[in-house]
This record gives C-alpha cells, structure tokens and sequence, in this order.
C-alpha cells in the first residue's frame, strides 16, 4: 500500500486491532531504515480513533512518551484524516519531529492514492 514509507508490520504479541496488541514495524524515514515497537493503547471504533504508543524504537530512544492517534472523521462521502503525534523533548536542543510529521502525511497520501485506484 505505501512501499516506500513502510516496509513491515509484524504483530508480536496479541490480536490484530485490539487494545493491547504489540506490532513491530520497519520503515524509511530520510533514507534510513528505522523500527518501531507499538502497543494499541487505545481504540474507539465508533468515533474511528486508534492510539499507538512506542516502547523501543529509533523515536522512544531520542524522545520520551511518543505516542501517535490517528482519528478518521466522515464529512459527507469524504473521509479526512487527523493525525496526532505526542512526545517529550529530552531538552531544548532535541528537534521537533517536523521530519516525522512530513513522513506521516506521504504515508497517508500514499495510502490514500491506493484506495482512490482501488475503487
């Protein structure tokens, strides 16, 4: 669906799409091979909101507490998509996650160019 963002998820522990469950992700961010391990911390199907949290990972190494929602709003027949990101600077001098941010709206692009082909 979006090659060039992400290369794997992997679930380690649990059931796919239910609290708790741990996946293991690789993806390419700025040309770097990069991982991640989430846990589902949250999920309300009915307002279409998940909530992933990071426990190891290249992000939890450099930032505390990264934890990302993603919420999926209907207005008519159009799906628009929020994307929250939560972190602690370890200090002043740790960048924002600007580059994090630019990443996560191409993979939304990406996946979003997918289903618009699909249909």
């Amino acid at each position: 669906m979006c090659p060039l963002h992400i290369q794997g998820c992997e679930l380690i522990h649990g059931v796919f799409r239910t609290v708790g469950s741990k996946l293991f992700w690789t993806y390419n961010l700025e040309g770097k091979k990069k991982i991640s391990k989430q846990i589902i911390e949250a999920i309300d199907e009915g307002k279409r909101v998940i909530t992933f949290k990071e426990f190891e990972g290249d992000l939890v190494d450099k930032y505390d507490n990264w934890k990302a929602t993603l919420h999926i709003e209907q207005k008519g027949e159009i799906d628009l998509v929020c994307w929250t990101m939560e972190y602690e600077r370890p200090n002043e001098n740790a960048p924002e996650l600007i580059n994090l941010l630019d990443f996560i709206i191409g993979m939304t692009k990406a996946i979003d160019d997918h289903h618009v082909k699909r249909n």
